[in-house]
């Protein structure tokens, strides 16, 4: 079992909190995002991966309609009736988790016959841009679904987080993080196809892992960043409907070739923040292509070039990230690296030749710590299983 160590700690703490063990235990991971940044709410491609780092969720029944959930790292206690599951604007790690129970329920929830007593506990770094939350979401939603006898396929199951991530967090986050975390297979990449909502594994191959690179620049993107990126993508679609003589419902139907001769009709920052997914969306399908050649080197030039996109067109980059890639560039052993997820902060994903991390992390801290001050969490990332019910 992956991270047993925090499963024991949960089962200890919940059984201290609740006075038994719990009937169910969930587990689902983090991911990082290999190709294919801020393309999945354009009906893009996205390369990603679920990774072995995530979060647990344990819960048990209870006789009355009361729900009473925990942090088990704060070992802050929380209580409701399922009669009535709202946003709080206290203790707001508590959405996450009553957002996706609505979200399960669409009917509502008042018309289920018991609560639960239940508690999380993950060891996914928190601000890193690993998608802690959606790891929570689909640990809950798997566990709450099998509490409640409810079967849902994996598109719907990460839909729900989604909604809740919007409706209850107040990210407009696309399908990415949810799905990652559902579909990962141990060795395999999740190529999704956001238009239709199907996925695939593919292998990565012999011969490199991935390193993640997390500063210590804070990384929050419920703070108008995010949404502002979606708006410009959005109003830049929109724009391309009026001039494509083809349908465009979404930048994914718009191609670099058409954005290089019709994009001066849209203004400097929405043309520029149009191009990233649309770039984005070939890379992923080019690099599809070089994995299934074997060819991982040219696949790592393709994440550089997907970083320089965040950094000069989508502004999601930050100078602690770029730092980061540039000194990636000067260690040969690196064959790719760029930005994971949302950016504005958090984390960088390098391709790596395995033999060699020890020295890729401590040149990267090394020329890290000589400009900030400080230095970053390494460490080496294995694609890992989806969720599931321990």
């Amino acid at each position: 079992m992956l991270n047993k160590e925090v499963y024991d700690e949960l089962v200890a703490k919940f059984e201290k909190q609740y006075g038994s063990k719990p009937e169910i235990v969930s587990y689902a991971p983090g991911r990082i995002e290999v190709l294919g940044n801020h393309t999945d709410y354009n009906e893009g491609f996205v390369f990603s991966a679920a990774i072995q780092y995530g979060t647990f969720f344990s819960v048990s029944p209870r006789a009355d309609r009361e729900v009473r959930l925990t942090a088990g790292d704060l070992m802050k206690e929380v209580s409701y009736t399922i009669d009535k599951v709202e946003k709080r604007d206290t203790d707001t790690w508590q959405n996450y988790v009553n957002g996706t129970f609505a979200c399960l329920f669409p009917e509502g929830t008042g018309k289920l016959a018991h609560g639960f007593n239940a508690m999380f506990l993950g060891n996914v770094p928190l601000g890193a841009g690993l998608s802690s939350s959606a790891a929570l979401e689909m640990a809950t939603g798997k566990a709450l679904c099998k509490l409640y006898g409810l079967e849902l396929d994996t598109v719907t199951l990460a839909k729900a987080g989604q909604k809740a991530e919007h409706d209850y967090a107040g990210c407009p986050c696309g399908l990415l993080d949810q799905l990652s975390s559902l579909a990962g297979k141990e060795g395999q990449l999740v190529k999704s196809d956001f238009r239709s909502n199907t996925y695939e594994n593919v292998p990565l191959g012999d011969g490199v892992v991935f390193m993640m690179v997390t500063s210590p620049a804070k990384h929050a993107l419920v703070d108008g960043a995010y949404a502002s990126r979606r708006k410009a993508c959005e109003d830049a679609a929109a724009y391309f409907k009026t001039v494509l003589r083809h349908p465009v419902t979404h930048l994914r139907d718009v191609s670099m070739a058409e954005w290089v001769l019709y994009s001066k009709g849209l203004d400097k920052t929405t043309a520029a923040r149009a191009v990233h997914p649309i770039g984005e969306d070939e890379r992923v399908l080019a690099g599809a292509a070089l994995l299934e050649k074997g060819d991982v080197s040219a696949f790592g030039a393709f994440m550089y070039d997907s970083h320089e996109s965040s950094r000069n067109w989508f502004e999601n980059s930050c100078e602690e990230l770029d730092a980061i890639v540039d000194a990636a560039k000067e260690i040969p052993e690196v064959l790719g690296a760029r930005l994971s997820g949302g950016g504005f902060g958090g984390s960088c994903v390098l391709l790596v030749k395995p033999e060699a991390a020890d020295k890729i992390a401590e040149t990267i801290n090394a020329k890290y710590e000589a400009k900030y001050g400080n230095r970053c969490k390494i460490s080496v990332i294995k694609a890992s299983e989806g969720a599931h019910v321990i």
